[in-house]
């Protein structure tokens, strides 16, 4: 099992799909890390060479920010949004959806379970 930016790869995966459960690394990025790397994307990472290991760190690490560095930028920069009271940091505040989506219905992920404000209960 290769480790590479602190995340275990799985060993039966591609080189390519595997290097996708790295944060920060999607399809276009692995592409290119394989590319300056020198190593196919379809092959097995339990047939990866250490130099080959290494050369893809190299290659990650040359290019791109990627999982702890690239959480702490992320959450700085909202950090930032919020600290300075844009609009896009008072819908982060509120746990709203920050990118214009609508609120009135389809909203569950960002609001959380619905909470019922009032219950009318017939006095017979």
């Amino acid at each position: 099992m290769a480790r590479i930016s602190g995340v275990d790869l799985a060993a039966g995966k591609k080189v390519g799909v595997a290097l996708t459960y790295i944060y920060g690394i999607g399809k276009s990025n692995y592409k290119l890390i394989c590319d300056a790397a020198g190593v196919s994307a379809e092959k097995k990472v339990k047939d990866l060479t250490e130099t080959e290991i290494m050369a893809i760190q190299k290659a990650i690490n040359d290019n791109l920010v990627v999982e702890g560095d690239l959480r702490r930028e992320v959450s700085m920069n909202i950090r930032r949004l919020m600290e300075i009271n844009c609009y896009r940091g008072v819908r982060h505040k509120k746990g709203l959806p920050v990118r214009g989506q609508r609120t009135r219905t389809n909203a569950r992920t960002r609001k959380g379970p619905k909470k019922t404000v009032g219950s009318k209960t017939s006095k017979a």
